[in-house]
């Protein structure tokens, strides 16, 4: 896969910029002011439709503006005349609009719509999403490990949303069930009474859309246990949260009480275990890991992470990797650029001399403080 052209409107710090791309290797420059990571969020929302960042898309407009765009032109290599273009647009609601107004009194938040595009038609997210296949990789992505449980959750979201449309059209139903069931809760909770009645409807949709969310997170995770690990041995281990009538009527007052849910996929999470061949045994990298090893076993994730995708999908997806060069030692950078002619791969740094040593044949876009 190949991003041909990527361009910026009103996006972030950027008020309209186009890049062109025309190597398998491009090499993003710039102090850390300059957007370097912008720059590699807008690839991920045409990847995803959505931020891995913030929670409020508001966020995503630039300061003083009404509304964002981003566009980029993807193809299967810089040849493919097939190529298609992918839009995504991110507005403040106007005010004076009959459907609403901008700002939501309830919640103090401006509202925002989204609009995804391929070829200049309207799509649903899901239909929006993995038209452009992406691996990231950042020093977030480090703490996957030691970090709280939604970034484990994410990691698998990011290949599952890429390669299974029946578990984006699930997870997306689930997410939606679950924030209204949740509102339902809250309510409860503040006016001590709950209709039953009102819960059906969102307990049948999170319950079938969370068992299947379940059963693909289920199987992705031994296909990680299955994959070759060249780099790093380790053994994934899945610790689903069910959901069922049973587990809802189970935690029923908890939830009364919390005014949240409290089972179902939101609340998964992954272990991961390495070997000791001398004893025979496992040992939680969490706990007893070092560093080196707890990075290593990200280092690994994001190469299988690449074959799984290419495996499903039988295309090559593009690799980003924002800053990464940073975290981690020459072995570990010396196992990355032994992969980079597999496919386009994005990197961003404070320093391109410490690319241009490692490199022969690169791309380089430099960024200035004001993009």
């Amino acid at each position: 896969m190949f991003l041909r052209s990527l361009v910026l409107q009103n996006f972030r710090n950027y008020k309209k910029s186009r890049f062109d791309f025309d190597k398998n290797t491009i090499v993003i420059v710039g102090p850390n002011t300059a957007g370097k990571t912008n720059f590699t969020e807008a690839i991920s929302l045409l990847s995803f439709g959505k931020s891995p960042r913030v929670e409020k898309d508001d966020d995503l407009i630039g300061f003083g503006e009404t509304s964002a765009k981003i566009t980029g032109e993807v193809g299967l290599n810089t040849d493919d005349k097939d190529a298609i273009e992918l839009q995504m647009i991110i507005a403040k609601q106007d005010p004076s609009a009959s459907f609403g107004k901008a700002q939501d009194k309830s919640s103090g938040q401006v509202r925002i719509s989204k609009k995804f595009l391929v070829n200049g038609v309207a799509k649903r997210r899901v239909d929006f999403a993995a038209n452009l296949l992406s691996v990231f990789f950042s020093p977030e992505d480090l703490d996957i490990i030691i970090g709280g449980p939604s970034l484990r959750r994410r990691l698998l979201n990011e290949i599952l949303e890429q390669t299974d449309r029946d578990y984006r059209n699930a997870f997306s139903v689930y997410e939606k069930a679950l924030r209204q069931r949740n509102a339902l809760l809250y309510n409860a909770r503040e006016t001590g009474e709950r209709n039953e009645k009102q819960f059906e409807y969102w307990d049948k949709l999170i319950i079938e859309n969370g068992n299947i969310v379940t059963l693909k997170r289920e199987e992705l995770i031994e296909n990680i246990n299955n994959f070759p690990k060249d780099v790093f041995d380790f053994i994934a281990f899945y610790d689903k949260s069910t959901i069922s009538e049973e587990r809802l009527a189970k935690y029923k007052d908890a939830e009364l009480a919390s005014g949240v849910t409290l089972v179902g996929p939101h609340r998964d999470d992954i272990g991961f275990s390495m070997l000791d061949n001398s004893t025979n045994s496992t040992h939680d990298i969490k706990s007893f890991g070092s560093r080196g090893q707890q990075r290593l076993t990200i280092l690994q994730i994001k190469l299988a992470e690449l074959s799984l995708i290419e495996e499903k999908t039988e295309v090559r997806p593009v690799l980003v990797m924002d800053d990464i060069f940073s975290e981690l030692d020459s072995g570990h950078i010396k196992l990355i650029f032994d992969i980079l002619d597999k496919q386009q791969t994005f990197i961003t740094t404070t320093h391109k001399e410490f690319i241009d040593s490692k490199l022969k044949d690169f791309q380089v876009i430099e960024l200035k403080n004001n993009s």
